[in-house]
C-alpha cells in the first residue's frame, strides 16, 4: 500500500558518511546510474554542514533542521550541565523535534526506517524501525508499533552486516571482506525497505544507507589523499562495488515510488584520509598546565626523555586512560569501542582528576579535538568563573593550541580552534564542548610540538584509513524541481524546513534552515 494517489508524496534517502565528490565521479563514468539519472533529472546541491566542526552533529542537524546549539547532539558520549564529565548520547536528549514528528503532528502519514542517531520520540503516531540494519547503534533493535519489527525480521530475516561500530571499535579490519558483507548489506536494506514501503500508506518514507559509512573508514586506501584520489584505481575499487550496491538499491526504491513521488538523496559529510592528533591532546591540555591528573607537576615538566621527546605512546596511553573521572569510569567504559574500553578498564582504579586544579579537560572524540573548560556553576567542581575567566581560558587555550606543529612536516598541525558559543548559540550549547580543534590535512599526526609542551608523541589507536570530510549534498528529483541542474549551495538543515513545505506544513520559527525553492 501507498499513500493516495492524489495525496504528495516525499522519499529521503540518507546516505551515511556518503561522498559527494566520488558520487558525482562515478555517476559520470557509468558506474552509478541511477545516480547518475536522478543529478540529470533533478538538482544537485554542494551542502554546507555542521560536520566541518562536529561530525556526528550532521544527522541531528538534518532532522531536526537546527544547529547543534539548539538540539544539543554532536557525539555518542556528550558532556550535560550539572555533570562532572560526559554520559551516553540517551533518550530525549534531543532538543528540537524531528521533522517527521512535526509532520506526524500535523496529520501527516510517516514512516522512518533506521534514521541513524534517533530514539523513540513523544508524539510520534507514525512507524518506525530502530537499529535493523544501522552500522552504529544508539538505541536496541525495535519499532513502533512493536509488531512491525518481528514481521520484518519474519521476511527479510536479520541485517546480514554482522559488525557494529561501537564493538569492533577502531581497529583495522579487511576491506575486501568487508566490501563483500557490505554489498550483500545493501541489497537486504533495500529488501527491508521494499517491504516496510508496502505495509502502511505513506506521505513521508525516510531511510538511511549506513553501509557507506563503515566504507568509509575502512575501504578508502591507505595511500589515499583526500581530494586527489584516482576514482578508476584499484585501490579504491572495494569503496566503489559498496557504492554500487547502494546505487542498485536506490534504482530499485525509484521505480516502486514512481515520478510523481519528490524524493531526495542526502549526505551529511564524505569521506577523505585519517589524518588528526585527538589521541595526543590530553597530555597536551597537561603540559600546558589546563589539566591536573594523577601526578601532574605543571606545564614546566614536559615529561621528556634525555632525547627530549615525549615519553612515549606508553606513558601516553596511560595518560588518556587517566582522564576518565573515577565517578562515571564504568559507565562511560562499557559505551566506548572495545579497544578503548579495555584501554581505560587496566587503569579504572588508579584514574582521578583532581578538578580544583583543572580549568579544561578532552571530552571523547574520534577525530576533532573536543574540550571542555571546567566552569563553575555548570560543572559541579568547576574551577573557571563565567564570564572575563572563561574568555580569558578559552583565549589562551586557543592561542597555544594554535602553536601546536607536526614535527613531520615542520608546519601548524591545528588549522583551526572553533568557540562553538560563537558558532553554535542556543538554549543547549552547554551540551557541547567549548572548544573544537580542527586538524590540519595532508599528514598523519603522530607527534605535536611547541616551546611550551615540548614534543608529546604516541601512534594514533584509530587504524581506519577513511574518515568524515566535508561537504555534503542533497540531490533533488520532483514534479516542482527543475531538472539538470546545479543549484546554489545550501547546508544540512535547509532539508527539514524544505520536506515540511512538500507536504503543506509550515516549518516553525525554531529551524535555521532555510526551504530551498
Amino acid at each position: 500500500m501507498v499513500a493516495e494517489a492524489n495525496s504528495p508524496k516525499v522519499l529521503v534517502i540518507g546516505l551515511d558518511a556518503g561522498c559527494g565528490r566520488l558520487i558525482r565521479k562515478w555517476a559520470g563514468t557509468g558506474h552509478l546510474p541511477a545516480m547518475e539519472a536522478l543529478i540529470s533529472d533533478g538538482t544537485w546541491k554542494w551542502l554546507k554542514t555542521t560536520a566541518e566542526s562536529l561530525h556526528v552533529s550532521a544527522w541531528p542537524s538534518i532532522y531536526t533542521g537546527t544547529l547543534p546549539g539548539k538540539h544539543g547532539v554532536y557525539y555518542t558520549l556528550q558532556p550535560a550541565p550539572g555533570l562532572q564529565g560526559y554520559r551516553r548520547f540517551g533518550r530525549d536528549q534531543y532538543g528540537q523535534p524531528t521533522f517527521w514528528r512535526i509532520l506526524s503532528g500535523a496529520g501527516r502519514k510517516c514512516t522512518v526506517m533506521d534514521a541513524t542517531y534517533t530514539h523513540p520520540e513523544k508524539g510520534f503516531q507514525g512507524i518506525q524501525v530502530y537499529e535493523w540494519g544501522t552500522w552504529a547503534w544508539y538505541w536496541k533493535p525495535m519499532s513502533r508499533p512493536a509488531g512491525i519489527m518481528r514481521k520484518l525480521r519474519r521476511h527479510c530475516g536479520e541485517y546480514p552486516l554482522g559488525l557494529e561500530a561501537h564493538r569492533l571499535g577502531l581497529a583495522a579490519f579487511d576491506p575486501v571482506e568487508l566490501r563483500d558483507r557490505l554489498v550483500r548489506a545493501a541489497a537486504a536494506k533495500t529488501e527491508a525497505v521494499l517491504w516496510l514501503m508496502d505495509q502502511a500508506p505513506w506521505e513521508l518514507f525516510l531511510t538511511v544507507f549506513c553501509e557507506t559509512h563503515p566504507a568509509a573508514h575502512y575501504c578508502w586506501p591507505a595511500d589515499g589523499v583526500s581530494d586527489g584520489i584516482d576514482p578508476s584505481g584499484p585501490a579504491i575499487e572495494p569503496l566503489r562495488d559498496v557504492y554500487q550496491a547502494v546505487d542498485r538499491g536506490i534504482g530499485r526504491i525509484l521505480e516502486r515510488v514512481g515520478r510523481e513521488t519528490t524524493v531526495f538523496i542526502i549526505s551529511g559529510d564524505g569521506v577523505g584520509s585519517n589524518e588528526s592528533g585527538w589521541h595526543l591532546l590530553p597530555e597536551v591540555l597537561r603540559r600546558l598546565g589546563f589539566f591536573a591528573g594523577p601526578g601532574s607537576a605543571g606545564p614546566e615538566n614536559h615529561g621528556q626523555n634525555e632525547n627530549g621527546e615525549g615519553e612515549g605512546s606508553g606513558s601516553l596511553l596511560k595518560r588518556v586512560k587517566n582522564l576518565v573521572p573515577a565517578d562515571f569510569r564504568k559507565s562511560v567504559a562499557e559505551c566506548l569501542p572495545n579497544g578503548i574500553r579495555d584501554a581505560i578498564n587496566r587503569r579504572m582504579d588508579a584514574a582521578g582528576v583532581d578538578w580544583s586544579k583543572t580549568r579544561a579537560y578532552c571530552l571523547p572524540t574520534d577525530l576533532e579535538g573536543c574540550i571542555r573548560i571546567n566552569l563553575k556553576g555548570r560543572e559541579p567542581q568547576g574551577a573557571v568563573a563565567p564570564g572575563e575567566e572563561y574568555r580569558r581560558v578559552c583565549g589562551e587555550l586557543t592561542e597555544a593550541l594554535l602553536q601546536l606543529t607536526n614535527p613531520s612536516t615542520g608546519r601548524p598541525a591545528v588549522h583551526k580552534v572553533v568557540q562553538t558559543e560563537e558558532i553554535f548559540p542556543g538554549d543547549r550549547r552547554h551540551y557541547l564542548p567549548d572548544l573544537v580543534v580542527l586538524w590540519s590535512e595532508g599528514t598523519e599526526i603522530s607527534a605535536l610540538r611547541s616551546e611550551k609542551i615540548g614534543t608529546v608523541s604516541g601512534p594514533s589507536p584509530d587504524a581506519r584509513t577513511g574518515t568524515h570530510r566535508p561537504p555534503g549534498f542533497v540531490i533533488m528529483r520532483g514534479p516542482s524541481i527543475p531538472g539538470g541542474r546545479l543549484g546554489e549551495e545550501g547546508h544540512i538543515t535547509d532539508l527539514a524546513p524544505t520536506v515540511l513545505e512538500q507536504l503543506g506544513v509550515v516549518p516553525p520559527a525554531t529551524m535555521d534552515g532555510k526551504p530551498w525553492k
